[in-house]
């Protein structure tokens, strides 16, 4: 037992038993002393706070003569009851939260998990085993940079599906695309402050970039991405695009808008920032390689993740620098803490270099692709014309515009009524029809047409 809640001033008038005493009570009183805990023996408590025994024995026969405390012959002391339970001591840090009843969730269409029957969990605990068992490896903090052995295989894998062109010394390890934007802000430091994202923007990026006091600038599209007219307009210097999965469509951005936005840097000498977020789950069709290749690797950040490849609780993501920025890395690259677990990192290198993530990856593409057409198919026999559908890809979501006259309701009140009757599905901003988002990575094939009818019985549309 810890009693670092014990607090003595040698120098205050009030007596050192007395302090002890009150020290005691006040644990036992906000509950952090549970009825039937032990306290120190006396002799351990003296020594542990410098205390003569005489000094501790009156502060616990106090606690014993107000009924805090009992002592139990050839045992010690123990707590008698605790005034406060642990849920009242938590109200005045609490106050002002109410808690909702939530009801069950049956079907979860949210954009934040993975079917669990469809990860390499067998192959992963493997990998991960072996990673452990290397006592050597695991008792240091490892490489801030990420470790030697993950870049090199990231170097490889990266190539190989999505045309990056990049050295190991390129790569940046992170946990997640979030610490990684934290490091290149950073990096940025001293360049133009103003980065434009195409509307409607994405607030996870938009987050960073406001810590770190950078205008953000969202800037009108056409069909095909970001207008190029308004870009040079704005005089930013920094592009935020995510090629792959537009956020408005999930529609990748055509070949010849990704030679323009690299035309533009070239000769602006501006930086595209472009987060490949599942670009190699493409499953309709070949993915497109990443613009950060087609450049040969000038003016482009490239930010690579494995979210859905693996499992979103293996918080891997990897950067790729251009020289430019290399040059502003490598000489602070030792002050960054690595947030990235040496453990996972070691573990996804032995996966990326024994193919088994390329073999699950094509895997994915036909899972994902029979989920797609599968719910598609039972949104549209249980909705029919009242809904219309936008299949967003690399999100592996379905964006669903709801079409009523009559009985409108707003996208956060459809999934109200959806979760009411045990579908978990997301609102996403919209104007004129509300739409919502199902996505369909976590949900399991065999779910997804009773999850339709439960869906279509809380919104009776039909």
């Amino acid at each position: 037992m810890t009693y670092d809640y014990i607090l003595l001033d040698f120098k205050s008038h009030i007596p050192l038993y007395q302090q002890l005493y009150l020290a005691v009570k006040s644990a036992i009183e906000e509950g952090h002393l549970a009825k039937g805990d032990k306290l120190p023996s006396i002799r351990k408590l003296s020594n542990d706070l410098n205390l003569s025994c005489t000094t501790v024995e009156a502060a616990y026969q106090q606690l014993c003569v107000e009924g805090y405390v009992a002592a139990r012959p050839q045992r010690g002391y123990f707590v008698l009851a605790a005034l406060k339970s642990g849920s009242e001591r938590q109200k005045p840090l609490l106050a002002g939260l109410k808690s909702a009843a939530i009801a069950p969730i049956r079907y979860n269409f949210g954009s934040d998990c993975v079917d669990s029957e469809n990860i390499d969990i067998k192959i992963w605990r493997r990998h991960i085993r072996d990673v452990l068992n290397r006592q050597d490896v695991i008792a240091s903090y490892g490489t801030p940079q990420g470790e030697p052995e993950l870049r090199e295989a990231l170097a490889a894998y990266s190539y190989g599906v999505r045309g990056v062109v990049a050295a190991p010394e390129q790569i940046v390890v992170g946990a997640g695309t979030q610490p990684l934007l934290s490091i290149l802000c950073g990096l940025l430091n001293g360049m133009d402050q103003r980065v434009a994202l195409e509307e409607p923007g994405f607030l996870q990026a938009e987050q960073i970039f406001s810590d770190y006091k950078m205008e953000v600038l969202r800037l009108p599209v056409d069909e095909n991405g970001i207008q190029m007219d308004a870009l040079r307009a704005s005089g930013a210097k920094l592009v935020f695009v995510s090629p792959s999965n537009r956020v408005q469509t999930g529609a990748s951005i055509p070949m010849s808008r990704r030679f323009e936005l690299l035309e533009w840097a070239r000769e602006t000498g501006g930086i595209l920032i472009e987060d490949d977020y599942n670009g190699e789950l493409r499953y309709n069709a070949r993915p497109i390689p990443a613009m950060q290749g087609m450049g040969r690797g000038e003016n482009v950040v490239y930010l690579g993740s494995f979210s859905k490849l693996l499992l979103p609780s293996v918080r891997i993501g990897y950067m790729v620098l251009p020289p430019v920025l290399l040059e502003r890395y490598r000489p602070r690259a030792r002050r960054y803490n690595q947030t990235a677990s040496k453990v996972e990192q070691l573990a996804l290198s032995r996966y990326v270099t024994e193919g088994q993530l390329e073999r699950h990856l094509r895997r994915l593409r036909k899972l994902y692709d029979a989920k797609s057409t599968a719910l598609t198919e039972a949104l549209k026999a249980a909705f029919g014309g009242t809904v219309s559908l936008t299949l967003q890809e690399t999100l592996l979501s379905l964006i669903l515009t709801v079409h009523t006259k009559g009985t409108e309701k707003t996208s956060a009140e459809l999934c109200a009524l959806a979760a009411q009757n045990g579908v978990r599905i997301m609102p996403t901003e919209s104007t004129g029809a509300p739409k919502v988002m199902l996505g369909f990575a976590g949900i399991p094939p065999e779910d997804i047409e009773p999850a339709v009818h439960c869906l279509k019985d809380a919104w009776q549309l039909v």
